[in-house]
């Protein structure tokens, strides 16, 4: 059967996002991709053209943040915790771009790159002062790439052992006060 070009691109990340999450990226081959997707080596190559090319691909991520603009200022920390909460149980490739940025600078940049501008621009509209929103993103990230850390690469067993709900209770006045609170 005869994939579109579409489908066979779509594929080849699927396939790349599972073997980055369980290789990381140094162990991951284009070859091991390729198998996993049931196509030839070749075809990764034609569609991305290198490694890491394929992983710039597999970790593109737009953090699909709510629109904060009209949320009264008091609710903006559980709106951020659920959100998050909700992405890192089920986004296969956040966790696999967290899992890869730990040895890997790319990876690390990626990271870097994705929470420091999406976050910055969504708490924007509550500081004004680009400088402010920046370090104020960059606090929350601390919050949600440390719980996501232990709950998902250390598997840290009582953070594992939350629900989600149990999580957001914890991880939602934290938030509040870095987006909105005084230093």
């Amino acid at each position: 059967m005869k994939r579109s070009a579409a489908a066979t691109k779509a594929t080849i990340l699927a396939a790349a996002r599972e073997r980055f999450a369980a290789d990381g990226y140094e162990r991951a081959t284009i070859r091991a991709v390729a198998g996993d997707a049931h196509i030839d080596p070749s075809m990764v190559m034609r569609y991305f053209g290198s490694k890491e090319r394929l992983f710039a691909a597999a970790a593109e991520l737009d953090l699909h943040l709510p629109d904060l603009s009209g949320v009264r200022h008091r609710s903006v920390g559980r709106i951020l915790a659920v959100h998050f909460v909700e992405r890192w149980e089920t986004d296969e490739a956040l966790k696999v771009l967290l899992r890869t940025a730990v040895t890997n600078e790319a990876a690390a940049a990626r990271m870097r790159t994705i929470f420091a501008s999406q976050l910055a621009h969504a708490i924007g509209w509550i500081v004004s002062d680009p400088a402010e929103a920046a370090l104020r993103a960059g606090l929350v990230a601390t919050q949600v790439l440390g719980m996501a850390f232990c709950r998902y690469v250390l598997q840290l067993p009582p953070v594992t052992a939350m629900t989600p709900a149990e999580v957001i209770a914890w991880l939602a006045p934290t938030l509040q006060r870095y987006v909105t609170g005084s230093r």
